[in-house]
Parts: C-alpha cells; structure tokens; sequence
C-alpha cells in the first residue's frame, strides 16, 4: 500500500483558480507515517517545527492503471479526513538544496487518518465540507470544490505514471489558510461534513 499525495491545491476564492491546466506537485509518503485509531502523536525528535494539514484522503477499490476522467471515480470506494504532517524545519533545509520531501514529511506518525467512509455517502466528491481544530478552536476549513486538481483529474494524471492498487491512499491537498505549528499537549479534531472523524493528542 502507497500513499500519494499532492502539494498547494486548494484556492482561498474560487476566482483565483487557474485558468489554465496546473501540473500537480506529487509527493509519496511511505505506510509506517500512518496514525489510526486515534492514536496519540508523538513528536520526532530530528524536529523542531512540525506543522499539522487537513486533508481529503480518498481509498483505492480497485486496481487502476490509465484511467479516464470518465472512469477516474469509479476506482474509489471510500472517502476520510486525514492530517498531512509536515517537518518544516526538515523541509526548508531540503529545499535549500533542491532535495525531496521524504524525510519532512515521512516520519513515523506523519499521516494521522480516520476511519473511512463509503464514497457512496457522498454523492458529490467535489462538495465535501471539512473542518479541523486545535485544542478546541477551529483553524481550518475546507470545501473539495476549492481543489485546484480535482480527484478525478487526479487520478488519471496519477495512474499514467504507476498503477494504483487496492487500498491505496489518495490525499488531496490542504486548504491554502490554517495550517499552523504542533505542540506538545496540543489535542488535534477533525470533521468531516459536521461528523467528528479524528482526534490525535499530541505527546
């Protein structure tokens, strides 16, 4: 199982989406970040800087290889909020260098993820309404429609490069305000369309 997620897609206004066809910003995260069970976080000790992201994740239902923006959708059986941890401090020395992202932002722990739902509870993929919290105080919130790359677009660009199989993750990107420093203490929820979904405490 792989997680493949996707950087800067979300817009704050739908009038500052691009009119022009965007080439996403893919990045693989490697199964050990995962986080279930409302487990507790803890935080690892190469950094000093790690920030939260609120995130679609989508599940893989079938094996998929050259899809179709026809066809994208019907790959997908299951939809869930996740946390898209990010070591900033990790990830700007990388940068510097014009490094990968692996080590920021593939750290054990790094993608906190709630149970999932069947994708057939939201007939809209792109009207899926999101929020997240910490400690109590809504930070950041989110609508699928603001995707810059849409899940169907997504996929295809995706399944080109590498076939997706079964229980593959797909995360969709953060919205462009909220994301913000995790502390020690910190107690991070969740929800998707007003359901509370995921709740990580930080150690």
């Amino acid at each position: 199982m792989k997680i493949i997620a996707i950087g800067k897609n979300y817009v704050n206004d739908l009038s500052e989406m691009p009119s022009e066809k965007v080439i996403p910003i893919i990045f693989t995260k490697p199964d050990s970040t995962l986080l279930e069970h409302n487990e507790d976080l803890v935080l690892p000790a190469f950094s000093n800087n790690v920030w939260f992201e609120a995130e679609l994740a989508f599940r893989i239902g079938k094996t998929c290889k050259n899809a179709t923006l026809q066809n994208a959708l019907a790959f997908v059986d299951a939809v869930t909020l996740s946390n898209d941890l990010t070591a900033k401090d990790v990830m700007e020395k990388s940068r510097e260098t014009k490094g990968p992202w692996a080590l920021a932002k593939g750290f054990d722990g790094a993608t906190p993820i709630a149970p999932f739902y069947p994708i057939a509870d939201f007939p809209n993929v792109e009207n899926i309404n999101f929020t997240f919290e910490v400690n109590g105080v809504e930070v950041q919130k989110g609508n699928s429609g603001y995707m810059i790359t849409k899940l169907p677009e997504l996929i295809v660009y995706v399944s080109q490069i590498m076939t997706l199989n079964v229980g593959d993750i797909l995360l969709t990107g953060t919205p462009a305000l909220g994301p913000g420093k995790v502390n020690s203490g910190d107690i991070m929820t969740g929800y998707l369309e007003g359901k509370r979904v995921l709740e990580t405490k930080v150690m």
